[in-house]
């Protein structure tokens, strides 16, 4: 499932705990990810699920839900 994924790259990220992450979780919000954190999330994913994020795309990705929805439109 796209959403174990992209919560499990982003507790290993952010220093986490899995469980405290949900499709509503807000990347800066609650996750207090920066914009690095941000850039490396997004070439993780580039990567992991070979897709290609469009620099557009990046400033609509505020939530873990946002990022699951992306990455299974563009697969």
């Amino acid at each position: 499932m796209t959403f174990e994924k992209v919560r499990d790259m982003l507790a290993e990220q952010m220093q986490i705990n899995v469980n405290s992450i949900t499709p509503e979780s807000r990347l800066v919000e609650d996750l207090k990810a920066d914009s690095a954190n941000v850039m490396v999330l997004i070439l993780e994913m580039e990567t992991q699920f070979d897709i290609e994020v469009a620099d557009d795309a990046i400033l609509n990705l505020k939530t873990v839900q946002d990022i699951v929805d992306y990455i299974d439109n563009a697969e």
